[in-house]
């Protein structure tokens, strides 16, 4: 396992919380200025071959998986907790926080993606999207807020 912070640009460090599990698999690049909160109860698991470039935020209280080959651009967040309960009608909506993405997804810099979303293989995520739900096709292009599906059978 190679856990690497090269410096990009200024002194911002990263910043490793891990209260819970973080397992990483194989060769895992995590740039400069990354933020990686992992909750007690929480597991999150990198596949080889995944990069995560700067000042990207994990925090997670549930739990994350992103698979192989994959590529995390800039200033994304993956939230997969609200961090304040709201009940309405009596009753909180029950959800699966944890969020999955997929092996050779590509997720472009500025993207949100937060609890219960399921990204599959060889999907790619524009710029500033936001990502909340769950995707079953793979080699999708996803795109706004809430991303959507704008194209198929990307391939990249």
């Amino acid at each position: 396992m190679v856990l690497s912070c090269g410096p990009i640009d200024g002194d911002q460090p990263t910043v490793l919380d891990i209260m819970g599990k973080l397992r990483l698999h194989g060769n895992v690049a995590l740039a400069q200025g990354c933020l990686i909160d992992v909750g007690p109860q929480a597991v999150v698991e990198i596949g080889q071959q995944t990069y995560i470039n700067p000042r990207t935020q994990l925090i997670i209280k549930h739990g994350l998986r992103i698979g192989e080959y994959c590529a995390i651009s800039w200033e994304c967040q993956f939230l997969d907790e609200d961090f304040h309960a709201l009940t309405y009608e009596g009753q909180r909506p029950v959800e699966t926080p944890e969020i999955v993405i997929g092996n050779h997804v590509w997720i472009g810099n500025r993207v949100c993606v937060y609890k219960g979303t399921v990204i599959p293989d060889g999907c790619v995520v524009a710029s500033n999207s936001v990502v909340k739900g769950i995707f079953t096709e793979e080699n999708l292009l996803l795109a706004g807020n809430p991303a959507k599906v704008i194209r198929r059978n990307v391939q990249w």
